[in-house]
């Protein structure tokens, strides 16, 4: 069989300026997330020229749901991305690559099971948000399109944290972008074009779902992340890996919680309310895409060095990483504060919905560094073998951090809401960063706590290695 043989992972991240690092796994992360979330912000802006609230809020009723499935699979993602970046960090490829294997079949079977629920209890889940009307039965149809789809999301973020996971940034990205392009071709086209409304946009986001999936499952492939699934492996991997991924999981989900309680509040307030807490939820995600992406992407170079023992460079990395965080914030705030009447005009918001953005562009979006500095803690808890401070830190803002805050601003109205979920993220973020710093300087070479953040692996059994043999020869030629 002639041919070039199979890519083989590496450890890119241990050598280089860990600046560079950074910046670039978070630049190409960030533009990869961007595409995603700016998928949904078209939703909700060809949804907004309908010229109907019911299905504008509608947007903000499905998303509170979607946020929890997708925070799912964000979870199962980042700890095939950790086990696999610390292997392949500590030179144990041919492990790396059986992990990644059986968690992915892991991945798909747990996130079709999360789909088919949701759309089968779609109508009850909305009723408890406060969904009624018109406004509940367009989100139930969104929902029961969208959420059958699940696994495939399930694909795409796996094998987007497989490819961060050996720095192949760029390709990551260029996965992620092709699905947003599909997106934006398709979105007017179904919502607008043929008057399919919502459900044009359910369609869409199926459409663009599929794409990222097929071409990020034929990229990891390309690059030799997927070997055959060894069937005695499989439990042993998938509690490898779910030691990471299940607190990683219950960490994300803290975050959709957390807004499905303030989405409930808002709803006390009348749709319009509701429509501009959607509004701003969809520029969030886009407005600080380097800040969100920095959790998935500095957590393959922190992962890789932890593998290798280079614990300087993971100390580094914690603070580039923050230091990136308050330069994207305050140029984020700045271009919010000069354009929110633009803003507000784009989205066709009046009323309560305008006032709750230019008080976000004004004020609360200085909130965000905070939450920033949580995302960063979190993620050096999940690849530094602490989890579950991840897990605790998350749900403290999502609960205590946010349903007392929010409590009492419903008592000011909805922009006391607003305002009352931002101020919970400045005591936990605060204190999550500082705690990273704290774990980080309790890691030394060889002792207990760098030893417990390292996976163990079993010894390959009878068999696996003429497997891996065979697989490899599929990839070659």
């Amino acid at each position: 069989m002639g041919g070039n043989p199979v890519n083989r992972p590496h450890a890119a991240f241990c050598t280089g300026r860990i600046a560079r690092h950074v910046i670039v796994m978070a630049g190409t992360g960030a533009i990869g997330l961007m595409a995603v979330f700016i998928v949904d912000l078209l939703n909700l802006f060809y949804i907004s020229w309908l010229g109907d609230p019911a299905q504008t809020a509608a947007i903000g009723f499905a998303g509170a749901i979607s946020y929890i499935q997708i925070a799912v699979s964000i979870g199962l993602s980042i700890g095939i991305g950790a086990i696999t970046g610390r292997l392949i960090g500590a030179g144990r490829i041919e492990q790396a690559r059986r992990v990644a294997s059986s968690f992915g079949i892991v991945m798909l079977g747990v996130c079709l099971l999360i789909g088919l629920a949701t759309a089968w209890l779609a109508g009850p889940l909305l009723g408890l948000l406060g969904a009624r009307g018109e406004a509940a039965r367009q989100a139930t149809i969104f929902l029961e399109i969208v959420s059958p789809g699940l696994p495939l999301i399930a694909v795409g973020m796996g094998c987007s944290g497989l490819l961060r996971a050996i720095g192949a940034a760029r390709i990551s990205m260029n996965v992620t972008l092709t699905g947003a392009i599909i997106s934006a071709i398709t979105d007017p086209l179904l919502i607008l074009v043929m008057g399919f409304g919502l459900k044009g946009a359910a369609i869409s986001t199926i459409l663009s779902r599929l794409i990222v999936a097929l071409i990020g499952f034929r990229c990891v492939r390309s690059h030799g992340l997927f070997g055959r699934p060894i069937r005695t492996h499989v439990l042993s991997d998938t509690r490898l890996v779910g030691q990471v991924a299940m607190p990683a999981i219950l960490t994300n989900l803290a975050t959709p919680v957390g807004s499905v309680f303030v989405t409930h509040a808002m709803a006390g307030f009348g749709l319009a309310a509701v429509a501009g807490q959607a509004t701003i939820e969809r520029i969030v995600p886009v407005a600080f895409a380097v800040v969100f992406a920095l959790t998935g992407s500095i957590g393959p170079i922190m992962s890789q060095n932890l593998g290798a023992g280079k614990l300087d460079r993971v100390r580094e990395t914690l603070v580039t990483s923050l230091w990136l965080v308050a330069a994207c914030v305050a140029a984020t705030w700045a271009i919010l504060f000069l354009t929110q009447d633009i803003v507000v005009r784009v989205f066709s918001a009046q009323g309560t919905a305008a006032m709750l953005i230019h008080l976000f562009c004004n004020w609360t979006i200085a909130g965000y560094v905070f939450i920033g500095m949580l995302f960063v803690a979190n993620s050096a808890f999940n690849n530094l073998g602490f989890p579950l401070y991840s897990t605790l830190f998350n749900w403290g803002r999502a609960t205590l951090g946010t349903i007392p805050f929010v409590w009492m601003g419903m008592h000011f109205g909805p922009a006391g809401v607003q305002v009352g979920q931002v101020l919970g993220s400045v005591l936990f973020g605060s204190c999550a960063v500082m705690t990273a710093f704290s774990v980080v300087r309790r890691l030394h070479p060889g002792d207990r706590v760098t030893e417990q953040a390292m996976p163990v692996i079993p010894p390959p059994q009878s068999g696996e290695a003429g497997m891996i043999e065979l697989d490899e020869l599929d990839h070659s030629a």
